[in-house]
């Protein structure tokens, strides 16, 4: 079914995907219509597919429904002012996206390991109409070991990881709000996605949600 939800623009794919049922969220999709994702490709040939792209240095950006499917499962933390670790932000698609969510009073951090891409996703940002909200740090964009997260920030309402690790860091469960909620793939040879919710009281517990093999990145 995704590969029936492309289109010849962002908002035409986003349509599509609601038609199709991979996006429900009417916050979600109008989000995710405000970013132009030819802006976060190598290639703009391909941007409106359905489907991973290539970003460089063996890293991917995801398919937008496995961008919708994320957004969707943290949307419940992602309220105007709220504060939201991207982990594997890439080319800096998915912090767009949170962004409109959580508005001007709250903050996104895009932690990426390989400092070219940081460099990219600030120059992606800014070309999709972002460079205020980078230079008001709504959108602050760090090279950093993700496995570590982004503790001078922290505590975050909401953690999107985009790939997977072995197990789950206790870092990241650290930097998690009360409450708060992470989106993690975990596993080597075989991956599945699982949602990480920290109660009110501090006490955590874990759900695995569906398998996967794509690479999340952004």
């Amino acid at each position: 079914m995704a590969w029936r939800s492309s289109g010849s623009s962002s908002a035409e794919l986003i349509s599509n995907m609601m038609r199709h049922g991979l996006v429900n969220s009417p916050r979600v999709a109008e989000a995710m219509k405000k970013v132009d994702r030819a802006n976060y490709v190598i290639d703009p040939t391909y941007a409106y597919e359905d489907s991973p792209q290539p970003i460089g240095y063996d890293a991917t950006i995801s398919a937008p429904h496995m961008h919708a499917h994320a957004t969707e499962n943290l949307l419940p933390l992602l309220k105007p002012g709220a504060k939201v670790l991207d982990i594997g932000s890439g080319s800096g698609y998915l912090c767009a996206v949170f962004h409109h969510l959580v508005g001007p009073t709250g903050r996104v951090v895009g932690l990426e390991h390989i400092p070219e891409l940081v460099d990219w996703s600030v120059q992606n940002l800014d070309r999709d109409g972002l460079g205020a909200a980078i230079k008001g740090a709504q959108i602050i964009m760090v090279a950093g070991d993700g496995r570590q997260g982004f503790p001078r920030e922290a505590p975050y309402d909401a953690i999107h990881v985009g790939a997977a690790a072995p197990r789950l860091p206790k870092a990241l469960v650290d930097q998690l709000a009360s409450p708060g909620r992470m989106f993690i793939p975990i596993g080597t040879l075989s991956q599945s996605i699982y949602q990480v919710d920290k109660d009110e009281h501090g006490n955590v517990t874990q759900k695995e949600l569906f398998g996967v093999m794509e690479d999340l990145r952004n």
